[in-house]
Order: C-alpha cells, then sequence, then structure tokens
C-alpha cells in the first residue's frame, strides 16, 4: 500500500525505494537516530500530547483519539524528517496544519480511487471534483517538503543523511522525505487507536500493564520521568498486548506485490511475471489453523513465555512484513508506541463514549468515525 501511494501521488519510483531502504537500514540501527527519535516522541508527548489530555480531565470534552494521535504521528515525522514541527496536535501554526491537511487530503483521495466510480483518470484529465483538490494538496505538500530539502545540509534530520550526497537531486530528495511520511505517518497511530478501543472493554488487560509499569518505575527508581528506552524494552506485557491487538486489527490489513520474475509458491501454486499477489494478515489471524482455536479471543499471554516476549515467525504475523522488505523500523515503532500507551495509561482513564470498531480501509485501517473518548485522570492505586 505504501509503495503504491508513494508510485501514484508523489513520482516515486523502485529505484528511489531501494536508495531510501539502503541509507535508512543503516541508520535506523543507529545508537543515535534511536536516541534522536526518541527525544522527539518524549518533547511531543510531555509538551504537547499529555497537556491536551490533562486539559480534557478538567473540561469534560469529548475527544477523538484517533485524530489526536494521527497529528501526533504527522508531528514527530516532520521533526524527524525535516526538522520541521508542523505543530498539528496543537493547532498553533497555520502553516502546519494546512500541511497536515494537504497530506491527509492528497493520501486519502489516492486510496479513493480504487473505489472510484467514475474513472479517476477522466476526472484528473477534467481536472474537476477530488482530482482537482488532489492536484492543489499534492503541490502543498511538494513545495513545503522542496522548501526542507533547500535547508536540510544545514538541519540536523533524517532527509539530511541523503543530502550529504551531492549526486542526489533536489526532485529525488523531495521524493525521499515524502516517502518516509507515508511510511511513518500512519501506521502508528492505527496500531494505538485500535489498542486503546481494546482496553476499553479489557480492565484486566490494563491492570496487568499498570502493574508492570509500577514495578518497571519501582525497579529503577524513576517516578516522574518520561520512560527512557531501556525501561520500555522491559515491557514484556505491554510489547505482548500491542501484538495481540496488531494482530486482530493491523495498521496494514492487505497488502499486493508484484512478481518481477516467474515464481513458485510453497504450496506449489505458479506466478508469473508481472502478477500480482496480495496477502491478508487480517484474514490470516483469524485462522484457526495458524492461531489455534482461540485466535478470536485477546490474549497477551500467548506472546509470553515465563512473563517474557517471545516473537513468531513473520510469515505466521505479518504485520511488519517478512524476508528482505521487512519493515526496518519495527524495533522503534514497538518502542514508540510502547512509550505513547504506557504514558497515557499510567495517567489517564480512558472511557469511549459511542460504539465503534467498524473498519475504514484507507491508507491503513482506520477506525470509521474515529474513537470519541472521554478523559479522566488515573487515581493512584496499589495495583
Amino acid at each position: 500500500m505504501h509503495d503504491f501511494l508513494a508510485d501514484g501521488i508523489f513520482n516515486s519510483n523502485g529505484e528511489l525505494w531501494r536508495l531510501q531502504r539502503k541509507t535508512a537500514s543503516f541508520e535506523f540501527n543507529t545508537k543515535s537516530i534511536r536516541s534522536f527519535i526518541m527525544d522527539i516522541v518524549r518533547r511531543e508527548a510531555v509538551h504537547s500530547l499529555l497537556p491536551l489530555l490533562h486539559n480534557a480531565t478538567t473540561t469534560g470534552e469529548v475527544l477523538d483519539l484517533q485524530d489526536l494521535l494521527e497529528r501526533f504521528a504527522f508531528d514527530n515525522v516532520c521533526n524527524l524528517a525535516f526538522g520541521y514541527d508542523p505543530k498539528s496536535l496543537d493547532g498553533t501554526s497555520e502553516e502546519g496544519l494546512k500541511f497536515f491537511h494537504a497530506f491527509d487530503d492528497a493520501t486519502q483521495i489516492i486510496v479513493d480511487r480504487m473505489v472510484s466510480i467514475v474513472p479517476w483518470k477522466v476526472k484528473k484529465l477534467l481536472k474537476v471534483r477530488s482530482e482537482k483538490r488532489f492536484r492543489e494538496a499534492q503541490a502543498i505538500v511538494q513545495e513545503m517538503v522542496s522548501r526542507f530539502v533547500r535547508s536540510t545540509r544545514k538541519q540536523d534530520d533524517l532527509l539530511s543523511c541523503f543530502a550529504e550526497n551531492p549526486t542526489h537531486s533536489e526532485e529525488l530528495l523531495r521524493d525521499i522525505g515524502i516517502n518516509f511520511m507515508v511510511a511513518g505517518r500512519d501506521t502508528t497511530p492505527s496500531a494505538l487507536t485500535w489498542f486503546f478501543w481494546i482496553l476499553s472493554s479489557r480492565p484486566h488487560i490494563v491492570e496487568q500493564i499498570l502493574r508492570e509499569i509500577k514495578s518497571i518505575r519501582a525497579r529503577t527508581n524513576n517516578e516522574n520521568e518520561f520512560f527512557r528506552i531501556e525501561s520500555l524494552r522491559e515491557m514484556h506485557y505491554l510489547h505482548a498486548a500491542l501484538s495481540e491487538s496488531m494482530r486482530l486489527y493491523p495498521p496494514v490489513p492487505m497488502l499486493p506485490r508484484m512478481a518481477n520474475k516467474d515464481d513458485v509458491l510453497p504450496d506449489g501454486t505458479s506466478v508469473r511475471r508481472g502478477w500480482v499477489v496480495t496477502y491478508s494478515s487480517y484474514a490470516m489471524a483469524r485462522l484457526k489453523s495458524i492461531w489455534g482455536e482461540d485466535c478470536m479471543e485477546v490474549k497477551p499471554e500467548r506472546w509470553l513465555v515465563d512473563g517474557v516476549y517471545q516473537p513468531t515467525s513473520p510469515f505466521k504475523y505479518p504485520v511488519f512484513h517478512g524476508g528482505p522488505r521487512v519493515f526496518l523500523g519495527k524495533e522503534m515503532a514497538y518502542i514508540q508506541m510502547k512509550a505513547v500507551a504506557a504514558c497515557i495509561l499510567e495517567r489517564f482513564e480512558l472511557e469511549v463514549v459511542e460504539k465503534r470498531g467498524e473498519r475504514q480501509i484507507s491508507v491503513t485501517m482506520r477506525m470509521k468515525g474515529g474513537l470519541p473518548v472521554r478523559i479522566r485522570e488515573r487515581m493512584i492505586t496499589t495495583l
């Protein structure tokens, strides 16, 4: 899906993806980039997300948690890729909000093309309706990212790693930057939205997560600080709960792949060059032949052995894909999700105020209608 979006919207190509993957595979495995990502997440959470949630506890305002998480992720990925904070979460930057809405509009329109009754190429030719909006949104996004590219050699951000090569054109760097946005903006908020929705009807899982957080706080003598990476890695039950949530509600429920040469699948099925093969991690999670008789139950325990998280085969659990195209940022995605989930659950109780659970396919599997929640300060307990 992300390949399709980048190819369809922002003039990406296979060579660009290979270049980006080669450089990013090195960067994501360095201690400095992991610390950089965590600094961004901590700053956005402490100065924007948590104060916003705290304010809602006093006003009684119902918030769309999905929308908040999407804006939070957008601010994070822009900080990471470009060293630019659009402040879409707190809404204090008119320019940043315009950038956020343009990117959101462009990505949704390209997804809608796949199910459009009127062929989108006709609308594009006539420059009408959604294709007119798309051109406007695309122009805003490309101009913003081009501006970042022109100044990126002076910045301390991920795009600067690619800009160090003087042979990389401005257009190539712009497309690389947008590709990072496509890959990094939607998956984490989608996963967390479904995670919090699942927890809203399973207080026993929340209690177990809180016990784990309290235990780690006590052991590290760290009562108030934002969690460090080392502490987050010790949160095995939270890791298992997130994995179980993504098993049933994967951010990308279906993924197409095109064969670049003739091949034969393990079951003997022939695949010809140019054929598209799609697998559905959403459907796989609901097969008893893969996950057992209790495949429809939410059981974080299925991931734990003596309290320690144990991963399974990526070909059984393809949420992060597998083989040579496995998601490079898998570890940091877990770290970010655990950081956000832990700091929210530790401080607040979230009550879902309207029936939810219907899926909406966008760039990722969003929750139709958002996730409206009422926020309350969590009472200190002796869990």
